[in-house]
């Protein structure tokens, strides 16, 4: 066990902060990691905002979450330029449970899903999301960014809902009958904000193009309010309140995020959830859909981390780092936190250097709270939702979503179009799942169709000489499992004649299981039966172990066993001409 090894049985999480730290750090690197943690902050400031507007909840609770967790998985995660906050995939996990349980389900579910991902990286599962195929997680990634997109549109257009329904046919539909009521000056100011976010990285400023873009469109909509008559549109205070010593106040609170017992928080009538067995129980499912997503999406970030700057993440002690962060945030109101593609980009663009630019990342973003948040509240809903509507398309991954209809196999194309149908209509659990048990079913199937068995010609090119009369060489290539087995055992059902001996050779063979094992020892034992010496070849690797461990062994007389084919067909040679013993075949 190597020293790294022995050490992470102790504290196996933060080991991308303990590597760093151990390789020296100073004051250059401090200077490095504060600038790049500044510049994420200011762009997860409104980002963080907008998302938990889109999970259903206050503003405040993705700047707590920001906050909190990203602080906490960036001390204790396993990748060294992770930025970690609320994120847009989790939007469509999040805002149902929101609807029907309040904050106090939708925070509590997030701690069970930070307990989760704890047990997750405790039993070493990081390198198990890798199997998830690419077609799966395309599949289910666009289909998120065109439900998130869905979501914005009532903020965006200013249209007038008495609800948001869970499903996405519903929610386009009612959208769609309330569109001609928009709001003006609401989609005036989405529609510049979105304009902005696209047009301003042409200008190269350096200024990321959120801030610039919510700035100015926060800017413009103050101004025209104060110039133009009924220019009105809806913000962040006009929409959201907390209550401050018995005062109802606007906006969003200017203090520390305060502790407090998740299913203490408001429930879907606005008094406190309670804690009980049942809620759990109604809550595990969503719970366990947090997790999975928030593994996928923290592993691929820490992936994506490493191919820009050559580094390699620790991807069990990521899913520690994640669930600590999971679960400790709930309890200051924090929300489901994840790592965050975009912000992990800027961050080692912008020159981090160490864990630590993303523990300033979080500081910035509770120095921003503290004193800027009478400011905040004068955002424009429709500025956030332009935001988000930006995310989710940068999230659709259309370019990959094409190339996989250009290039990938009929079996792969269905798979994409089943995950991203499923996360549509239905929700990301269900695409996951049925996804993953498609993809694996056609892919059983492909490999069932390279596996087989064939008679060989008594010429057989890795033989000295022809095959003695009376004795049959068959080839059997590919793995031995419970899909492929009985087709690639099909050719010794059917025997021509009675030949007084069969040598099989499996030296293709590289896996067996147990259903492989099965089919060939019933097929053994139908040739013995029929009193013909079998002999088996190119015994060897993991097959060779796992028949020895269910007894299958040399029977003289009636089974061989052999490393190569000419040493098997040297033993059926001796054997059928009576020139040795019995010991000796064995020997």
């Amino acid at each position: 066990m190597k020293p790294d090894q022995q050490h992470s049985l102790y504290l196996p999480f933060g080991t991308a902060l303990r590597d760093k730290l151990r390789g020296g750090y100073n004051l250059s690197k401090f200077q490095s990691d504060l600038l790049a943690g500044i510049t994420v902050g200011v762009v997860a400031v409104p980002l963080a905002m907008a998302l938990a507007i889109g999970s259903g909840v206050p503003p405040q609770y993705g700047l707590y979450t920001a906050i909190v967790a990203g602080l906490l998985i960036a001390l204790t995660g396993g990748s060294r330029f992770s930025v970690s906050g609320p994120t847009a995939a989790f939007i469509v996990i999040l805002h149902p449970i929101a609807e029907k349980y309040g904050l106090g389900g939708l925070v509590t579910a997030s701690g069970m899903a930070g307990i989760m991902l704890i047990g997750m990286g405790v039993a070493r599962m990081g390198k198990l999301i890798q199997f998830i195929p690419y077609p799966v997680t395309t599949g289910f990634t666009t289909g998120i960014a065109i439900v998130i997109a869905s979501l914005q549109l009532k903020d965006f257009f200013g249209l007038q809902l008495a609800t948001q329904p869970e499903h996405f046919l519903e929610r386009i539909w009612l959208a769609g009958q309330a569109l001609p009521g928009l709001h003006a000056p609401d989609f005036l100011i989405g529609v510049v904000t979105l304009a902005l976010l696209l047009a301003w990285p042409r200008l190269k400023t350096g200024l990321p193009a959120p801030l610039a873009g919510i700035v100015i469109a926060t800017a413009l909509a103050w101004l025209l309010s104060q110039t133009v008559d009924g220019f009105q549109v809806a913000t962040i205070a006009s929409r959201f309140s907390y209550v401050q010593n018995n005062q109802t106040l606007p906006g969003i609170p200017p203090f520390l995020p305060q502790f407090v017992l998740p299913w203490q928080l408001p429930g879907p009538d606005g008094q406190p959830l309670g804690l009980s067995l049942g809620l759990l129980k109604e809550l595990l499912g969503s719970a366990m859909a947090i997790a999975l997503l928030g593994a996928i999406e923290s592993l691929l970030c820490a992936v994506v981390a490493d191919g820009m700057t050559g580094t390699k993440h620790d991807p069990d002690a990521e899913l520690i780092g994640q669930g600590i962060g999971n679960t400790v945030a709930p309890f200051f109101g924090g929300i489901a936190a994840t790592g965050a593609l975009a912000r992990t980009a800027a961050n080692i663009r912008a020159g981090a250097r160490s864990p630590l630019a993303a523990v300033f990342h979080a500081l910035f973003i509770l120095l921003v709270l503290l004193a800027l948040a009478p400011l905040l509240g004068y955002l424009p809903m429709a500025a956030l939702a332009a935001l988000l509507l930006l995310v989710a398309w940068n999230m659709s991954e259309l370019k990959h979503f094409r190339h996989i209809f250009q290039v990938a196999p009929g079996s792969d194309i269905l798979v994409l179009l089943v995950c991203f149908g499923l996360t549509v209509i239905f929700d990301m659990v269900i695409a996951i799942s049925v996804g993953v048990v498609l993809a694996s079913l056609l892919f059983m199937n492909r490999m069932a169709a390279l596996s087989g068995s064939k008679l060989l010609e008594a010429d057989h090119p890795h033989l000295e000489s022809p095959l003695p009369d009376g004795v049959q060489l068959y080839e059997i290539a590919g793995s031995l499992f419970f899909g492929a087995a009985e087709k690639a055992m099909s050719a010794l059902h059917d025997i021509a004649g009675r030949p007084r001996a069969v040598i099989i050779d499996i030296s293709g063979v590289t896996v067996m299981d147990v259903s492989g094992l099965v089919a060939l020892d019933s097929a053994i034992e139908r040739l013995r039966g029929d009193g013909i010496l079998v002999a088996v070849a190119g015994v060897h690797g993991q097959p060779a172990l796992l028949m020895r461990r269910a007894g299958l062994h040399n029977i003289p007389g009636k089974l061989l066993l052999s490393a190569n084919l000419p040493q098997a067909l040297t033993r059926v040679r001796r054997y059928l001409h009576g020139s040795v013993s019995s010991q000796q075949v064995l020997a």
